[in-house]
């Protein structure tokens, strides 16, 4: 839930910003720029909670902790490429990514997963009708903002 309050507090006040420096509201924008410090959030937590990250994906998964610091790095490309001339394949890169991670999501959902704790206390399969919903609302701003709108 984290990610999606930062977004929409960062759009708000990106909005009120743009709108206050540029005579108007910048909607396009403020999209980009709350998506960019959603995904350096995001990125982030890769590095401080690589332990719990991993846990996140199932034993067969070869290599966790190179791709729990592999995808935290793509978070942070991407939030920099949204801002560049490669802002549509970067939007194509988050969507295919928003999809990508979905599954390990809902195995931690499964798993009871808390990845801030490593531990196996997280919220359960309750959490999936909030994580799902929202998984889909960012692949949706991702493809109106980078993507519809480059």
């Amino acid at each position: 839930m984290k990610p999606l309050f930062i977004l929409l507090q960062v759009f708000v006040i990106s909005l009120i910003i743009t709108a206050l420096t540029k005579g108007g509201l910048n909607i396009i924008l403020s999209g980009r720029i709350a998506l960019s410090v959603m995904l350096l959030f995001t990125a982030i937590g890769h590095f401080k909670f690589t332990r719990g990250m991993e846990m996140m994906m199932p034993q067969i998964v070869p290599a966790k902790r190179f791709l729990v610091y592999f995808t935290g790095v793509l978070e942070f490309v991407a939030a920099v490429g949204l801002f560049t001339n490669y802002q549509w394949i970067t939007g194509m890169c988050l969507l295919n990514f928003f999809v990508l991670v979905l599954p390990f999501n809902i195995y931690a959902a499964i798993h009871r997963v808390d990845y801030e704790r490593a531990t196996h206390e997280g919220k359960g399969p309750k959490y999936l009708w909030i994580r799902i919903p929202m998984q889909i609302f960012f692949i949706g701003w991702a493809y109106y903002f980078a993507v519809l709108h480059y």
